[in-house]
């Protein structure tokens, strides 16, 4: 009989920040991806801020709990700096991008320990296909009543999330004519995706139960919505970002995540009702920004209104003003119009192909953003 893990709330009494990310890993010579993860963690002797992934040519970085996006900031130069270091002795490099633009899913190794292992053999092809990397941020909140209920509210802001993040234009190879091909690569998990609009905390807890009694996941770790409650970090969780290419980029995502998580946990805290869409609406906008990226007209009610994406972005931002001046994070929110003006990270990998017809410039670029964190 199965037991199900308990899913109680370890509540946070600050709005604390953990950011992960995820990086591929290459060859210095080729741009090749290589599974490079097993050697290069060997000279972390088990770090839990430096983590094998999925895949043995994708590594992730944690960062430790912070205070603000300034510390963020700080905590992911040094990590990443110290794996660049790592890397560079064995001939390997990193690019962080949503999907390597060249390589073939057929040619990545899963990990082998028993959890990868164990994915394989339960959900084979869609495991096997995913040679993608994100950016997760974690916010804490208070309750796990109030993580519903923001999760619920973030989910108008998907689109958001995504035109600003979208860094995935390529797929073995080919343009797919999408902003973010790793979103629907993703989907393909059968857990994948947009969260389900939940009552409350019990429901969750009952599903979560429900999921595992049923042999459907081994443990709540197995939930990869777009948006999540973490109730073993006590944190509102957003999983929908792409991989980006630089640190500031990371970093102007995680305030997004920190000022709208604490804006809507004041307006629950003060009793209204938080902002939400239709589902229908929700799945939409959700494509749209896929799809188009920051040229996506997004539906903003449940009577068919349209706005454009980069201008409700935009309002977002001075709405979210006071929170980061608050949080001391202004420069950092606002950074995030130089990408809404222009240099949205799957537009840049575009022209880089469009300049020299090759795959190589693409990735050479991509390292070379990173690198310039470091």
């Amino acid at each position: 009989m199965v037991h199900p893990s308990p899913t109680y709330f370890h509540a946070s009494p600050e709005p604390t920040i953990g950011v992960e990310i995820e990086l591929f890993i290459i060859d210095n010579d080729n741009y090749d991806l290589v599974s490079g993860a097993p050697t290069i963690l060997e000279q972390f002797d088990g770090d839990p801020k430096v983590k094998a992934e999925l895949l043995e040519s994708i590594i992730e970085i944690n960062t430790d709990i912070c205070h603000s996006t300034q510390e963020v900031r700080e905590d992911l130069r040094e990590r990443l700096a110290s794996v660049f270091e790592v890397a560079e002795k064995q001939n390997l490099s990193l690019i962080s991008c949503g999907t390597h633009p060249s390589a073939h899913w057929s040619d990545a190794k899963v990990t082998r320990n028993e959890r990868y292992q164990g994915f394989l053999q339960r959900m084979q092809f869609p495991v096997r296909r995913l040679l993608i990397t994100g950016q997760h941020v974690h916010i804490g909140v208070e309750s796990g009543e109030k993580a519903v209920a923001i999760v619920n509210g973030l989910l108008r802001y998907i689109p958001h999330f995504i035109g600003l993040s979208a860094n995935s234009p390529f797929w073995e190879g080919l343009v797919t004519g999408l902003t973010s091909t790793r979103m629907k690569v993703f989907e393909a998990m059968p857990t994948a995706g947009l969260p389900p609009r939940l009552t409350n905390y019990s429901e969750f807890q009952r599903f979560m139960r429900t999921l595992q009694r049923a042999n459907a996941i081994e443990s709540i770790r197995e939930v990869w919505w777009d948006l999540r409650p973490h109730p073993g970090f006590g944190t509102v969780e957003i999983r929908v970002f792409d991989a980006v290419p630089t640190i500031d980029d990371m970093v102007a995502l995680t305030a997004l995540s920190h000022c709208l998580v604490v804006g809507l946990s004041e307006l629950y805290d003060n009793g209204q009702q938080l902002p939400v869409l239709s589902e229908w609406v929700v799945r939409e906008n959700k494509w749209r920004a896929v799809r188009y990226g920051l040229d996506a007209d997004i539906i903003i009610d449940d009577e068919g209104n349209q706005q454009t994406l980069r201008s409700s972005i935009l309002e977002v931002l001075e709405r979210l003003t006071p929170y980061a001046e608050r949080l001391g994070c202004t420069d950092d929110l606002f950074a995030l119009e130089k990408v809404v003006e222009g240099q949205a990270p799957y537009k840049t990998q575009l022209q880089r192909f469009d300049e020299s017809n090759k795959f190589e410039a693409v990735i050479q670029g991509a390292n070379a953003d990173l690198r310039s964190c470091c």
